[in-house]
C-alpha cells in the first residue's frame, strides 16, 4: 500500500521506526492531502529538528513578513547531527553481524514490536498448516474497542474501508495469499493507531483454523493498542503578529495541551485556522505542515505549525480578466458581491462570489482570487471565467389523470441583452393546454438576487370546469430562491392585463355561455422557507403569502381580492423517514358573486398538486352538465410519509379538500383522498409517480388517478 504526502520524520528515545507516516494516513482516510511532518526526539536531543521549515524570509513587502526569534525557537544555523555519518577520526564502524535464523521473527510475529513485547493472543494458539487448499476466511479485529470509542465509533470503519482482508472477505484464497494481505493489513492498522496517537500498539496477525468444523478459516489482527500520546507543548511561531490585529484568532486553533497526538484533530485546527486568517483580513496567509515531535519515554508528542500572516487587508477592486470582460462589468459584479471596496478582506465572501458568478447560467467555470494591489492596504479581487454556451434547448414531460398529457419545449439565450438579459421562447402542447410565449429575464437587476421579468402569452385552456382563449401581458419584480442560494425570505410584486373569452355556466344560467373579460391584477407574492431543501425538504417549515388585488371589465368594471396562504412541515422521523404536512387556506374578497368572476380566476381544487386521487379541478360544486363550476374559497389538507431506500422511496398519502361557493371555506364536505406513490432520487430532483384513489367520491370522480411529475408534491 502507498500512502501519498509526505511522512513526518521520526526520532525517538526508545525505539527508530518510522511510525510518523501514521498522521498522513488518518488525512488518507478522510481523502486529504499531506499531513505534513511527525518527528521522534532522538535520545539525548533538546530540541526537534526542523525538517521541512523554511526560516527563509520571502520576498513580499515588509508588512507581509512576520519576525520570530529564529535563532532561539527554530535552531537556524546549527546542523541536526546524522546519526549514522561516521566521525572523521574514528575507524570505520564493522558491518553488524548476521543475525541467527534462530533470532528472525516467526510468521504471523508481532508488527513492528521487538519480541520481548509480544503478547498472548486470545483462541488457538496453533498456525494453520497451509496445504496449497483454497479456503474462505473471517476478518477478527480484537482489541481495539478503547481505539474505538475514542475515534467516535469511525477507526473501524475507516480501517475496513482499505482493508485487503475486508476486500475480499468470503472469496477462496489459499494461506499464502491469505497471509500477504495479513502482513499488509497490519503495516495499515499500524499506521491507522498512530494517526491515532497509539504508537506504543502491539500487533499480532495469525491465520487459525475454525472454532467449529463447517466455518471459515479466521484471519486475526490480535492488538494491545498501549498508552494513547498527548500533547505536551504546542507552538504556533508567526500566529501572534496576526492577532495582534485580530484578537479572535487566539482562539482559532482549539486543540491545547494534553490532548491526544490525534492526526485528524491535528488537520482539523490546521484548517480551522487557515479559514479563520482567510475571513478575518488575511488573504495571504499560509499555515505550513504541522510538525510533531515524539517522545517515546514519557508517551508525549510536541507540536509546531509555523503561521505567516501575509499582510492585513481591506477588498479592493474587482479585475476582470479574459473572457470575463466579454460577458460582466466590474460594476455589474459589484452589485453581486457581498463586499464593498474598504471592507475586511473575508475569504468566504469571494467564494461567494465564485459562485454567485456560477449561478448567472452563462460561465462553465470561474476563478476568483486575491490579487495584490498597487496599495498594499488592499486585496484586488480577480475575476477569470469560462463561457458556457449562450444557447439552451429545454423540455419537459408531464401527465396527469384530468389534465392530460403535457409536453413542453423552450429556446432560450441566457445573454441576449447582457449583462444577464435573458429571451425566452416557449411552447406548450397538450391534452387539455395549448401556449406560445416570448419571455425576458433579467438576474441580479440592480443588486443580488433581484429578478426582472416582462413577458407575453397566448393560452388556450379546456379543461373540464370550463374553456378560456387568453392573452397575457405581464410584468414583474421578485427576489426568487433557486437550489445554489436557497432563500429564507422571498417576494414578487407584478402586473398582469388579460384578454380573455371564457365559455361556462354564469350566474344560475341553464347553458353553457361565452363572456369576453378584460382583467387588470397586481399579484404579490412573499415566502419565509425555514426547510433545509428546495426540491426535498426533510425538516423544517414554509409559510407563503399571495394577495392579488383585481379589476375585471365586464358589462361595467367590478372589483375583487385573490387571497391564499400555503404552509407545510417537515419532520424526519428517522434517517429515512421524513413525514410532511401541508395545509391551503384561499378566498376572494370584494361583495362580487362568484359566478359573476371569470371560470379561470376562480378556486378549484383536485389534481396531482392538491387533492390526488381525485382528476384535476373536480372538487366542489357541479353543473349541469356534471363539470366543476369551481368557487370562491379553498380548503385543501395533505399528509405523507417519504420512506427512502438509497436513490428510491415510498410515499403513502391522504389528503382533503374543498371548494365553497361563499367567502368562507366549507370543512364540513371535505373531500378525501388517499394513496401511494414512487419516488426516483436523481441528481437534479425527485421523480414522483402518484396513484390516489378518492374515498368519498362523487357522480363521475374515476376510481383511480394517476400523477407524474418533477420534485415533491409539496
Amino acid at each position: 500500500m502507498t500512502l501519498p504526502g509526505r511522512g513526518p520524520a521520526v526520532h525517538t528515545v526508545s525505539r527508530a521506526s518510522a511510525a510518523g507516516t501514521g498522521l498522513a494516513f488518518a488525512l488518507l482516510l478522510a481523502g486529504g492531502g499531506a499531513f505534513g511532518q511527525v518527528t521522534e526526539r532522538p535520545q539525548g536531543s533538546l530540541s526537534p529538528p526542523r525538517t521541512g521549515v523554511s526560516a527563509a524570509p520571502s520576498s513580499e513587502a515588509a508588512d507581509d513578513m512576520f519576525s520570530l526569534d529564529i535563532d532561539e525557537q527554530m535552531d537556524v544555523g546549527v546542523p541536526w547531527p546524522d546519526l549514522n555519518a561516521q566521525a572523521p577520526d574514528e575507524p570505520a564502524l564493522p558491518p553488524p553481524e548476521p543475525v541467527p535464523p534462530e533470532a528472525s521473527p516467526s510468521p504471523g510475529g508481532l508488527a513492528g514490536t521487538p519480541p520481548d513485547e509480544e503478547f498472548q493472543m486470545a483462541g488457538d494458539p496453533e498456525e494453520l498448516a497451509d496445504d496449497g487448499s483454497e479456503r474462505r476466511y473471517d476478518v477478527v479485529l480484537t482489541g481495539l474497542d478503547e481505539v474505538e470509542q475514542a475515534a467516535g465509533g469511525q477507526f473501524l470503519e475507516r480501517f475496513n474501508s482499505l482493508s485487503l482482508l475486508k476486500d475480499a472477505e468470503g472469496k477462496p484464497a489459499n494461506i499464502a495469499q491469505i497471509k500477504r494481505r495479513l502482513d499488509q493489513d497490519a503495516d495499515l492498522l499500524r499506521r491507522a493507531l498512530d494517526a491515532e496517537g497509539y504508537y506504543d500498539a502491539i500487533i499480532r496477525p495469525a491465520i487459525r483454523p475454525p472454532e467449529t468444523a463447517g466455518e471459515r478459516v479466521r484471519a486475526i489482527l490480535d492488538v494491545r493498542p498501549g498508552t494513547r500520546y498527548t500533547l505536551s507543548r504546542i507552538s504556533l511561531p508567526g500566529l501572534a503578529i496576526a492577532a495582534q490585529k485580530v484578537p479572535v484568532l487566539d482562539t482559532a486553533f482549539a486543540l491545547k495541551v494534553g490532548d491526544p497526538v490525534d492526526a485528524d484533530m491535528i488537520m482539523e485546527g490546521q484548517n480551522r485556522l487557515a479559514v479563520a486568517l482567510g475571513e478575518n483580513g488575511f488573504p495571504f496567509a499560509t499555515v505550513e505542515d504541522p510538525v510533531v515531535t515524539i517522545d517515546h519515554d514519557v508517551q508525549k508528542g510536541d507540536l509546531e505549525m509555523v503561521v505567516r500572516p501575509g499582510g492585513y487587508r481591506l477588498f479592493g477592486d474587482i479585475l476582470l480578466q479574459g473572457s470575463s470582460v466579454k460577458l460582466f462589468s466590474a460594476r455589474h459584479l459589484s452589485r453581486i458581491s457581498r463586499f464593498d471596496k474598504g471592507d475586511v478582506y473575508n475569504a468566504t465572501d469571494v467564494e461567494d462570489l465564485r459562485r454567485a458568478i456560477i449561478a448567472t447560467g452563462l460561465v462553465s467555470s470561474a476563478t476568483v482570487e486575491p490579487r495584490r494591489g498597487e496599495d498594499a492596504q488592499y486585496a484586488d479581487i480577480a475575476v477569470d471565467v469560462s463561457p458556457a454556451p449562450m444557447r439552451t434547448i429545454a423540455g419537459e414531460l408531464g401527465y396527469g389523470t384530468g389534465e392530460g398529457f403535457r409536453a413542453e419545449a423552450s429556446w432560450q439565450h441566457r445573454n441576449f441583452f447582457p449583462p444577464e438579459g435573458a429571451l425566452t421562447l416557449r411552447g406548450l402542447a397538450g391534452t387539455r393546454e395549448q401556449a406560445a410565449g416570448v419571455l425576458y429575464r433579467r438576474n441580479n437587476f440592480r443588486r443580488r438576487d433581484v429578478i426582472l421579468s416582462a413577458g407575453l402569452s397566448v393560452r388556450n385552456q379546456t379543461p373540464e370546469a370550463y374553456d378560456a382563449k387568453s392573452v397575457t401581458l405581464s410584468g414583474a419584480i421578485e427576489r426568487q430562491t433557486n437550489v445554489l442560494f436557497q432563500k429564507t425570505w422571498s417576494w414578487s410584486v407584478g402586473a398582469e392585463l388579460i384578454a380573455t373569452r371564457e365559455r361556462g355556466f354564469f350566474e344560475d344560467a341553464l347553458v353553457e355561455t361565452e363572456r369576453d373579460y378584460l382583467i387588470v391584477a397586481l399579484p404579490g407574492s412573499l415566502v419565509f422557507d425555514a426547510s433545509d431543501n428546495l426540491l426535498d425538504p426533510t425538516r423544517g417549515f414554509r409559510i407563503g403569502i399571495r394577495l392579488s388585488p383585481e379589476v375585471a371589465r365586464r358589462n361595467g368594471t367590478f372589483t375583487y381580492a385573490r387571497a391564499q396562504v400555503d404552509g407545510s412541515l417537515y419532520m424526519p422521523v428517522s434517517d429515512r423517514v421524513v413525514l410532511a404536512s401541508r395545509a391551503r387556506l384561499g378566498t376572494i374578497a370584494g361583495g362580487v358573486a362568484a359566478d359573476r368572476i371569470a371560470p379561470s380566476r376562480r378556486f378549484y381544487a383536485g389534481g396531482g398538486a392538491s387533492v390526488r386521487g381525485y382528476a384535476y379541478q373536480s372538487i366542489g360544486p357541479r353543473d349541469l352538465n356534471n363539470d366543476p363550476l369551481g368557487g370562491k374559497s379553498l380548503a385543501e389538507f395533505s399528509i405523507e410519509a417519504r420512506v427512502r431506500f438509497g436513490s428510491f422511496g415510498v410515499v403513502p398519502f391522504i389528503d382533503a379538500g374543498n371548494i365553497s361557493r361563499g367567502f368562507l371555506p366549507d370543512l364540513g364536505g371535505l373531500r378525501y383522498g388517499a394513496g401511494l406513490g414512487i419516488r426516483y432520487y436523481s441528481s437534479f430532483g425527485p421523480i414522483r409517480i402518484d396513484v390516489g384513489t378518492p374515498l368519498n367520491r362523487q357522480p363521475g370522480d374515476p376510481r383511480v388517478a394517476v400523477y407524474v411529475s418533477l420534485g415533491q408534491a409539496f
